[in-house]
């Protein structure tokens, strides 16, 4: 097992020791630790406190950068929808990880399949309803704004 990966197991087993799921993360560019991050979830009561977030976040700080192109995510799960888009949009390019989404779920955390399931329907028959409201007459369009201002 390479380093890296086994640094985020590490840190998985260092987690549920101390009451926490089974997730750590190691964000890695040129073959160097930059960030690492462990699911925070029992600490904060922030469902967005996933291992892979917080070591984004962490490098986004430490680099004064929205742009991680070149690095790699090392993750002990199978990285969830949330953690997986932000990957994206952080231009994250190659991500490694040990248990599936399928063994999460054997052990009773499989939120993350369900959403993957829900991402393959239509807006309609998601389980999350979502509703398109426009503008009011007269408001500021914000995208409209941005556009200008870019």
């Amino acid at each position: 097992m390479d380093i890296f990966m086994e640094r985020a197991v590490e840190l998985a087993v260092e987690n549920v020791r101390e009451g926490g799921q089974p997730f750590g993360a190691v964000l890695v560019k040129n073959n160097n630790v930059v960030a690492e991050g462990v699911n925070e979830l029992h600490k904060t009561y922030d469902v967005s406190g996933h291992a892979e977030l917080l070591a984004i976040r962490s490098a986004q700080e430490q680099l004064q950068t929205n742009d991680l192109s070149g690095y790699t995510m090392y993750a002990s799960g199978e990285p969830c929808p949330m953690c997986l888009t932000a990957m994206y949009f952080a231009g994250i390019e190659k991500v490694f990880y040990c248990g599936s989404v399928e063994n999460a779920v054997e052990v009773g955390l499989g939120k993350s399949k369900i959403i993957y399931e829900d991402f393959q329907k239509t807006k309609a028959e998601r389980s999350l309803s979502m509703i398109q409201m426009p503008l009011n007459e007269g408001q500021k369009n914000p995208m409209k704004l941005w556009k200008e201002r870019t």
